[in-house]
């Protein structure tokens, strides 16, 4: 399905565009990002807790989780939460959602509706 619009829409959807991925939040984010991929370290870490959170979500279903597994991934928490490459790319991404936010409550604010709702049903 082709979507028609005005020329000035598209230029202001654009100008957007741009104008976000000139932001100092994306920016930080970009930054951020190519550094946690450099880090293998960092990567690892992510990893191994993502799979140890599956892990134990999984036991938990089962009803068998017990104190040393909850133990272990605290531990695994503590070390991500101490790697300074994995908490800046985390900040960022922080930054980069709260600015989204902002950017939505004004064009939802000038629109009188809420603009990411609207556009999220706008695409499906």
């Amino acid at each position: 399905m082709q979507s028609v619009s005005s020329p000035q829409l598209q230029e202001a959807t654009q100008s957007l565009i741009d104008n976000l991925l000139a932001s100092e939040a994306f920016i930080r984010y970009q930054q951020a990002h190519t550094h946690f991929n450099a880090d293998n370290n960092a990567r690892a870490l992510m990893d191994q807790l993502s799979k140890s959170q599956a892990h134990l979500r999984q036991m938990q279903a089962k009803g068998g989780v017990n104190q040393a597994e909850i133990d272990s991934l605290r531990l695994l928490q503590q070390r991500v939460q101490r790697n300074p490459v994995i908490m800046a790319y985390a900040q960022s991404q922080q930054e980069a959602v709260n600015l989204l936010r902002e950017i939505n409550n004004e064009i939802s604010g000038l629109l009188g509706v809420n603009f990411a709702t609207f556009a999220n049903h706008a695409t499906c």
